[in-house]
């Protein structure tokens, strides 16, 4: 099966996580950190999902999955250690149109998660088709340490520029060499070394140089 990659902004939005282990607490962190409002059911939770109800970040039903959870929600995640529970989720889902992962059952999901570096607003995502979660990770893992944290910052300053660029820049191509020179391979290579006070010499000169 082919998956299409997406990127959904999630922001606002009701999910549900059904489970309340380990793995589920890793789900809802993912999800809280796009956003979310998430939705937990379980008869049991970790104590930080119970510290996250307690604290009002996350809404909680004690109890066993029933198909009234879906309600109202966009999104599911299912990441119990029940089978018959984990396909009566999907089915319930697959009825109603709902996106849906179940954890380590990819025959079942209607949409994987990737593994993923964040920076800042930069995110690097790598997906194995649900065949090799391990070989995404270390992958995953491989590009935390070629990607550091400048790299957001980079992408914050680039974003500024390029809006400059596209607001006063009428010609076409002049705007797409500017914007080009902004991601050159010399500013690729400071910014591996974090010279960021270099790289930002560089953008700057881009920028007015090309005459925005």
């Amino acid at each position: 099966m082919g998956f299409y990659p997406i990127t959904l902004d999630l922001g606002g939005k009701s999910c549900l996580v059904v489970g309340g282990g380990a793995v589920a607490e890793r789900k809802v962190g993912s999800l809280l950190a796009c956003d979310a409002l998430v939705r937990l059911v379980s008869p049991e939770l970790t104590p930080v999902l119970r510290d996250l109800v307690a604290d009002n970040k996350v809404s909680a039903r004690f109890g066993c999955y029933t198909v009234s959870d879906l309600d109202g929600v966009v999104l599911v995640v299912c990441a119990t250690d029940n089978r018959e529970i984990n396909r009566q989720v999907a089915a319930d889902c697959t009825a109603r149109n709902l996106p849906v992962n179940v954890v380590d059952q990819p025959e079942l999901c209607s949409f994987l998660v990737p593994a993923v570096v964040r920076r800042g607003d930069l995110t690097i995502a790598v997906s194995t088709g649900g065949k090799s979660p391990l070989l995404a990770r270390k992958i995953r893992e491989s590009l935390e340490q070629s990607y550091g944290e400048q790299y957001g910052e980079f992408l914050d300053l680039l974003s500024r520029y390029r809006r400059g660029v596209l607001e006063k820049i009428p010609d076409e191509k002049k705007k797409r060499d500017i914007l080009e020179q902004m991601v050159s391979a010399e500013i690729f290579a400071l910014l591996e070394e974090n010279r960021m006070d270099q790289v930002k010499e560089r953008l700057d000169s881009a920028y007015h140089n090309g005459g925005a």
